[in-house]
Formats: structure tokens, C-alpha cells, sequence
């Protein structure tokens, strides 16, 4: 960096000293200096002269991008939130594709009126090289040709998968720049976010966008990628997770012509401060563990919380009930599920709560007395990797391009920012901003969302692993150039990485126990087994989900309430329970015999988050904010109307699938299945008992909505396309895969699962008599025995 004025400030908070520009470690405490480069949102900037220093602390490097030489002082982050920078914070779960707003910028020689707000996480490449400070990545254009096969269907997989959370944000049209599409190596990333207007993309509006790479793909997937285009633009592949599918297909063919080598080593210490060291890891410390290709490798590591006998039982336990869980998976590369393999992991993790949970409970652990534990595990499956975590613990992907934070912290900082409320570099100052909102062990799997990823290893990799011991304060972003990226370059070897970042924890942070586990990941090209050609895509053959993979809200959604702070479990008051129970339901009873009727359509019974077997009635006033909690149980009156506000949703991997009625009760696992679009208005005839999110609500569809955007599997009946109308049941099983659902139509029956219609319902509107419907007539009478709600 040439500019005098420009000068560096150390990162560490605890130092901020003043350094020359040309510096790369602190001069007073050696810690490495952080370029922090920023993208430049909004009007005004240009007035700026480049190199010049702008409120004193941001230096325009060139255009739209400027260094941030205070990394350690908290930036502007005004209360208001813009509407439009709404999408940033709210797909702030995709900080690997997206940037994330890091504050306003304010001052400089731009008019007074004008507003520009910086993006952290761009596609901006950090180097040290005499005059390339903050060079943008290439675009996806022009990196395309060079790239290898299993590369190029690898990006494209990345922009599948965020098809649909976009689209839900309003900023799908994003994915159709291939201009800020910025590749680093194979993560891609999204230079900002550009609103839909006048509606949404569509699939063909994607492959009408995907042909303009078709010509210049790889000779293996030339043909699949033409096809797959074809297919898209015709209206053949009818949903985002149709096409993540297809994709998968041919990224499975394609690794085969790549072998993988890992090597894993722990390490943990308990600290300069704690006498006792809380946390787990696995495999066990001390041992250089490495595995071939056809060997899954599995790292966990473990947080204790709970104290001396408490935390580190916890964190003990939980290491090995997910061993014993995982080594009973099948790894099948022939029969290879993704969808499947993800859920299991989930499942491994639920039951480890519960093991946790149960010694709690048996050993009458109450308050601060009862344990827990974060969790981030690492399970690998031929050409991928699945994280899987819950807390803060975290997870760090560092390749020789840069080095990647793939967890979000289960926190309240991080509930925040994503429903909405506030900047994360705000968030972050807050007294509490640090409380988890969920942890291994502290109540029934019930109310646990743990958080599975995976991501497809086409490149030397290196995965950190870590408790908050050593990620606390940015270590890792300070430290990952000097201690991990020799790894990949043959420098240094695992164990020696290991044990420098543990003294770096202690001796930088050193609050805290620190652990951790490298995951080392070294691809190699086989020509022995790569493809020649990649066999065509047929949507069609794509497996239908069965029952048990139904879709569920995930926590990747997040609550639509401000989340507690998960501080102390609390005793569970069964008598003064009991006593709100009576006095809610006498309460209920009066309301229902004195409130107006449209009123009593609003009315929610929401359980526990504590405790969910516990389920007490609520009456929201008329003036109550519609946006309740999706995280709660709802249970509803017979003969309720409710629109249908979102037509999607979200999987435990993160992916947002059609919502789905069954046309028969919910024991017959051959049940016919109808999607249900946005807009349509259906009528409550049934629920069943208890308050378990596995509950079922029977419901009649008034009228079926037109508004259905949001699921591209009829996405072409927006166009107008003959092949979105409904199939009979005489058409083939082949069509019927190709349409994969036939809409509802006004009169249907079916059932919906209580805990999908968390978010996707409003309540409290008033239909016309179109959108009535087939309900505007039918007689009361017509209603089945009446919800335990009911008075």
C-alpha cells in the first residue's frame, strides 16, 4: 500500500497500535494485520478520489472498494435498517455465497443526501503485492472455460441451492448476473444482491441464463449441461430441488475421477485460567489419523458447559454416543442418498441430546446445575463433506484463496441478525450478544435444531474445527495465513499446525479452554476412473421422498420472536403449570362466548419452548404483531380460514421444498400428495390431540391460489405452460415424476403437519367471497368433533 495516510491499525483490541502500511505484523504485539477490504453500496462514492481517506478510517483503493484501516473499532451501524439491506441480514446463514452488511459509511466529498453502506464477505482478494491491494475475483464468465468438469457442475450446484432462498428473499434475479458471480476456487461467491423486479425469475428465466456457459463447458458434461439447460427452459425440471438433484447426479459421476486422501489430528488444553478442561474431541488426541478415499473420515469437537462434573461429562458422552451413532451409517457410494445421510446425522445428534438430557434429568440437575455441551462434527462421504453443528463452536474452511467461517453461532447476536433486527457488527457489542439459544442436553431433541451442510471436495482443503477458546477475537481470521495455509502448501504438517494454534489460544485469548481438529483434505486426479461423458439427466428417475423425509422446518428459519437467552434450564412448576393451564382454558372459554368470531379465528395455543409436553391456550389481542413464532406448536380452531402466505418449506439441510397436503390420514404411508401454492385459503375441519410438533391438522381447501412463485416446480403455470395442469391418475408414473405434484383443487381433503404451518399461515384476514370459495357455503355442521381448544 503506497498511501502514507493509509495507516494499519492491529486488529487486536487489546492493542489498536498505529502501523505503517507496508507492515504485515504489528509492530508493538506481532499480531498478522488484517487488510479488511469492503464493498461499496449506493450513490456518492464516485466523488471520492482513489487512495484518499475517507471519516478517517476507510481508504478507497479503487472503485467501490475501500480498506478499512481500524478493523478493531466498531463501524457505523445505525438502529434503522434500510429495506432493502433487509435480504443481507436475513440470508446472513449463506455468508459463504453472500456478503453481509458491515456498517455505514459516512463523510468524504459525496453530497450530504447520499447514503452508502459497506458489504463484508465480497468476492475481494486480499493481497499484499505491490499495486493489487483488493482486486474483485474474476467473474464465473471468465474463469468458466478453464475450469474442470466436476468444477464447473459444482458451481452450478451452489447457485441451485441458493435458488430458492433467494427467491424467497425477493433477490433471485441476483443468480442471473453471471457479472457478480465471483468464484474463489470452487466456493462461489455473490458480489451484492439486486431486488426482483417486476416478479421473480423463473427456472427458464436460469437456463436461458446457464446457456450462455453451455458452449465453453467441459467435454464431459458439455452434453448433460446442454440437456439440463434445455430441460430447465422447457419447463421440464419444475423445482429448485429437482435440479440440485440432477446436479448431484452428475458430480457423483464426475468424483469418481478424483481419489481424496485425509489426515486428521486433535488437540486440547485447558488453558492458562480453567482448572478443569470441559471439552471432547474426536479422534483421540495425540494421533495423526488418515484414511483413503474409500475410509470416511469423522472429527468432532465438543464445548462442555455445566462446570467441573457437568460439562465435561457432557461433551464426553456426546463424543461417544455420535461414534456409536455414525459408524452404524452406510457410506454406499452405489446407493449414496444425500438427503438420507443428512437426516440420519441429524438424528445421531438428536440422540445424543437426549442421552445428555436423560442424566440430567435422572440426576436431578437443575438450574446451573444441569450440563451440556456444543457440537461441530465433520463426516466425510466420497466427494463430500457434511457439518453438522449446534452452538458456537464453529467450523472454518481455508483453502489457498482464503479462509471461510461455514458456521453460524447459535447465539443471540446471530438470531438477530437474521430475523431481521439488526447489524451483526452491532449485535456483537451487546452485553448478551454471546448467549447461546441452544446446546446439546438442555431439554428434549424436541426443541433442537441442529444444522447440517454439505459441501462437494473438488480442491486441496484444510477444515478447522474449534471451540471458542481459540475463535474468540477473530484468531483464526489473524492466524489462518501464518499457522494453516502452509498445510496445503507442504510447509508444516498437521500435528505442528495444531499445537501453534492451540498456543496462540492460550496466549492470545486464553479465557477459555481451547480444542480443536484439522481436517486435512488432499484431492488428486484419476484418469483411470473419470468419465469420458456424463449420461444425460432424467428428471424423472429422481426417487420420490418417501414419509419419513417429508419435509419440516429447519432452524435455519429463524423465529419470528426475539429469542431468550439459553442461560440456566429452569425447574419445570407442574403445579403453578397446571394452574395456568385451568385459568387460560376458563379464559379461552369467556373469550370464545364474548369476542367477535374473527377474532377467534386468530386464536393460537402455543407450547413451551422449555418444555414442549406442556401446552397452555393463548389469546393474542386483534392489535398482536402477525409475525408469532414459527418455532412454537400452533393448534387452531375447527372452521378456522387461513391463507396460505408461503408455499415452501425449509429442510434440515437448509433447502426450502414445496408445502405439501396428503390426501390420507397420516398412518397410510402410500398417501397421495398435492402441492399447495401461495394464496390459497384453506378451512380447519380437524386436529389431532396433544401438543407434539408431530400432530396433524386436518384441512379442506377452499380455494387454491394462484400465487406460486415461490415453488418452482409450477413455476411454468405462471407462464401459462400446459404442462402445469394437474395430472389425472391414469397419466404414467414417468409423467407423473416429471410433474412431481399436482396442485390442490378447491374441495380437496388432506392433512398438513402442525409444524409446517408455522410460518406459512395468516390467520387473522379477511377472505372475500372468492376466496371462501367452496367453504362460503358449506354448513357448520359439516365439521368433524371439535379441537380440544374448543369450549
Amino acid at each position: 500500500m503506497d498511501n502514507p495516510a493509509a495507516t494499519l491499525h492491529c486488529p487486536n483490541y487489546r492493542c489498536q497500535a498505529a502501523n505503517p502500511p507496508v507492515n504485515k505484523f504489528c509492530q508493538n504485539c506481532r499480531t498478522p494485520l488484517k487488510r479488511r477490504y469492503l464493498w461499496a453500496l449506493g450513490s456518492g462514492i464516485e466523488a471520492d478520489q482513489p487512495e484518499s481517506l475517507i471519516a478517517n478510517r476507510y481508504v478507497l483503493v479503487k472503485e467501490r472498494i475501500v480498506l478499512d484501516t481500524k478493523p478493531a473499532t466498531p463501524p457505523d451501524t445505525p438502529q434503522e435498517i434500510p429495506e432493502e439491506l433487509l435480504p443481507y441480514l436475513r440470508l446472513s446463514p449463506y455468508r459463504l455465497h453472500i456478503p453481509q452488511v458491515y456498517g455505514r459509511l459516512t463523510g468524504g466529498e459525496r453530497r450530504q443526501d447520499s447514503e452508502i453502506w459497506l458489504l463484508e464477505d465480497a468476492p475481494i482478494l486480499e493481497t499484499d503485492t505491490a499495486g493489487s491491494q483488493g482486486e474483485l475475483f474474476p467473474p464465473l464468465r471468465t474463469v468458466w472455460q478453464e475450469a474442470t468438469a466436476i468444477r464447473q457442475l459444482n458451481w452450478l450446484w451452489q447457485i441451485a441451492n441458493l435458488w430458492q432462498p433467494l427467491s424467497s428473499e425477493g433477490v433471485g434475479t441476483s443468480l442471473l448476473n453471471l457479472d457478480w458471480l465471483r468464484p474463489e476456487g470452487s466456493i462461489l461467491h455473490l458480489l451484492q444482491l439486486q431486488r426482483d423486479k417486476p416478479a421473480a425469475p423463473t427456472l427458464k428465466q436460469l437456463g436461458q441464463c446457464w446457456s450462455q456457459l453451455q458452449p465453453d463447458a467441459s467435454s464431459v458434461i458439455n452434453k448433460f449441461f446442454g440437456q439440463l439447460c434445455d430441460q430447465l427452459t422447457q419447463g421440464k425440471i419444475r423445482t429448485a430441488e429437482q435440479l440440485v438433484g440432477l446436479l448431484d447426479q452428475g458430480i457423483k459421476d464426475c468424483g469418481q475421477g478424483q481419489s481424496r486422501h485425509y489426515q486428521i489430528f486433535t488437540g486440547t488444553d485447558s488453558g492458562p485460567v480453567r482448572r478443569h478442561n470441559e471439552d471432547a474431541c474426536y479422534p483421540p488426541i495425540g494421533q495423526l489419523w488418515s484414511r483413503s478415499t474409500d475410509e470416511n473420515a469423522l472429527a468432532i469437537v465438543c464445548d462442555g458447559i455445566g462446570g467441573h462434573e457437568g460439562g465435561e461429562v457432557a461433551s464426553g458422552l456426546a463424543i461417544n454416543v455420535l461414534r456409536e451413532q455414525v459408524e452404524r451409517l452406510h457410506f454406499d457410494r452405489d446407493h449414496w442418498n444425500p438427503t438420507h445421510l443428512t437426516l440420519k446425522l441429524e438424528q445421531a445428534v438428536c440422540t445424543a441430546n437426549d442421552a445428555i438430557s436423560q442424566q440430567n434429568d435422572s440426576e436431578h440437575r437443575s438450574e446451573r446445575q444441569r450440563m451440556g455441551t456444543t457440537l461441530v462434527m465433520a463426516q466425510t462421504s466420497a466427494h463430500e463433506i457434511y457439518i453438522t453443528h449446534v452452538g458456537d463452536s464453529r467450523v472454518y474452511w481455508i483453502t489457498r484463496q482464503g479462509c471461510h467461517q461455514i458456521t453460524q453461532d447459535d447465539d443471540l447476536a446471530s438470531r438477530e441478525v437474521r430475523l431481521g433486527y439488526t447489524f451483526y457488527r452491532y449485535a456483537v457489542q451487546q452485553p448478551t450478544s454471546g448467549s447461546l439459544i441452544q446446546a446439546l442436553g438442555m431439554a428434549s431433541s424436541t426443541t433442537l435444531h441442529p444444522t447440517t451442510q454439505r459441501f462437494i471436495l473438488d480442491e486441496d482443503s484444510v477444515f478447522l474445527l474449534c471451540s471458542d477458546g481459540l475463535s474468540d477475537h477473530d484468531r483464526v481470521e489473524q492466524y489462518w495465513q501464518t499457522e494453516i495455509l502452509p498445510i496445503l502448501d507442504g510447509q508444516r504438517d498437521v500435528p505442528t499446525a495444531a499445537d501453534h494454534l492451540i498456543e496462540i489460544a492460550n496466549r492470545q485469548n486464553g479465557h477459555d479452554n481451547v480444542t480443536l481438529a484439522l481436517v486435512y483434505c488432499q484431492v488428486k486426479a484419476s484418469a483411470d476412473t473419470a468419465p469420458t461423458e456424463l449420461a444425460p439427466p432424467h428428471p424423472e428417475s429422481l426417487p420420490l421422498p418417501t414419509i419419513s423425509e417429508m419435509p419440516t422446518v429447519a432452524a435455519i428459519v429463524p423465529s419470528q420472536q426475539k429469542t431468550q437467552p439459553l442461560t440456566r434450564p429452569k425447574r419445570r412448576p407442574w403445579g403453578l403449570l397446571l394452574a395456568i393451564v385451568v385459568l387460560l382454558v376458563v379464559g379461552a372459554g369467556m373469550a370464545y362466548l364474548l369476542l367477535p368470531r374473527r377474532w377467534i379465528q386468530g386464536f393460537v395455543s402455543q407450547s413451551s419452548n422449555s418444555d414442549p409436553s406442556v401446552s397452555v391456550s393463548v389469546t393474542p389481542s386483534p392489535t398482536a404483531s402477525p409475525t408469532s413464532s414459527p418455532e412454537r406448536t400452533s393448534s387452531v380452531e375447527n372452521l378456522t380460514l387461513m391463507r396460505v402466505t408461503r408455499s415452501t418449506v425449509t429442510n434440515a439441510q437448509g433447502q426450502d421444498v414445496p408445502l405439501l397436503l396428503r390426501l390420507q390420514p397420516p398412518e397410510e404411508n402410500t398417501s397421495p400428495i398435492r402441492l399447495v401454492p401461495r394464496g390459497s385459503v384453506l378451512q380447519v375441519i380437524n386436529q389431532s390431540s396433544g401438543s407434539s410438533e408431530e400432530d396433524w391438522l386436518k384441512l379442506r381447501v377452499c380455494s387454491a391460489g394462484t400465487e406460486i412463485a415461490e415453488t418452482q416446480g409450477v413455476q411454468t403455470a405462471v407462464e401459462g405452460s400446459a404442462d402445469a395442469t394437474p395430472e389425472s391418475s391414469t397419466q404414467s408414473d414417468a409423467k407423473r415424476r416429471r410433474n412431481i405434484y399436482p396442485l390442490v383443487e378447491p374441495g380437496d381433503r388432506g392433512w398438513i403437519k402442525v409444524a409446517n404451518i408455522r410460518s406459512n399461515f395468516d390467520f387473522n384476514f379477511n377472505p372475500t367471497l372468492e376466496q371462501k370459495g367452496v367453504c362460503a357455503t358449506a354448513p357448520e355442521s359439516e365439521a368433524l368433533t371439535p379441537s380440544l381448544s374448543s369450549p
